[in-house]
């Protein structure tokens, strides 16, 4: 697999490695019976291959991927896993495209500078940063495609629980928990799916949920709580995903 991040692992700067990263991040737009879903996704291989989170794509009836330089290509689910809020998409057609690499997530310490990226609010290949603020938490989300539904605004208030309490609305009696990287990059709508990256350009985290406060006229937006699922997690994964995952 063809690394984008900094030459020979190197630490790069900001934005260096945002330059080597954008062509490996994607935005997502999935069309589902309530609505339009907006999130983000990794491009993992050449011919098209991209993860993303399950509630991105859960109950879709069609994918758009939009990708860096503004192509837009239609693409098909290929493997989901609710119980990892992990699915695999493939784009058609596609050739030539730049994987990123998964980096190790087993090696991230709290403090570590990391940065986001993906496609808030529709604003492809913005970039955030922020550090590792907390590792292994316990993450609760939805795994019912019922509840794996935009907020509003689109594609980004998904419920969970965390700790014992709830963000961003009822994840229902149906759910599924997971362990995930803590940061304070902000995330907001339309970040699920995307990257979070180290300062050698390595994909060690999918960005997937966010604390959301209601706001005036409408959802809030970052407060520096996000969560992550890490690069090792969708390693063991990505086989049962290619071979359909769970929810196909």
């Amino acid at each position: 697999m063809v690394s984008a991040g900094a030459k020979d692992g190197a630490v790069g700067s900001v934005t260096e490695v945002a330059k080597a990263l954008a062509p490996s991040i994607v935005e997502i737009t999935a069309g589902t019976s309530q609505g339009q879903s907006l999130g983000s996704g990794v491009i993992i291989s050449g011919d098209g291959e991209i993860v993303t989170n399950n509630h991105v794509v859960a109950g879709s009836e069609d994918i758009t991927v939009t990708l860096s330089d503004g192509t837009r290509k239609k693409a098909s689910l290929v493997g989901a896993d609710p119980s990892k809020d992990l699915a695999l998409i493939k784009v058609a057609d596609a050739s030539g495209l730049r994987p990123a690499k998964l980096g190790d997530s087993k090696a991230v310490k709290v403090g570590d500078e990391v940065m986001a990226i993906g496609s808030p609010e529709g604003l492809t290949g913005t970039v955030t940063s922020g550090i590792v603020s907390a590792l292994d938490r316990e993450v609760t989300v939805a795994s019912d495609e019922g509840r794996q539904q935009p907020g509003p605004g689109g594609g980004g208030g998904w419920p969970f629980e965390f700790e014992g309490r709830g963000y961003n609305g009822d994840v229902g009696q149906s759910k599924t928990s997971y362990r995930a990287i803590q940061t304070d990059a902000s995330l907001n709508h339309g970040n699920s799916g995307g990257a979070l990256i180290n300062m050698r350009g390595e994909v060690i985290d999918i960005n997937s949920a966010i604390s959301s406060p209601a706001s005036a006229g409408g959802s809030g937006g970052s407060v520096g709580l996000g969560f992550a699922i890490s690069s090792e997690t969708v390693k063991q994964d990505l086989n049962a995903l290619r071979g359909g995952g769970t929810n196909v």
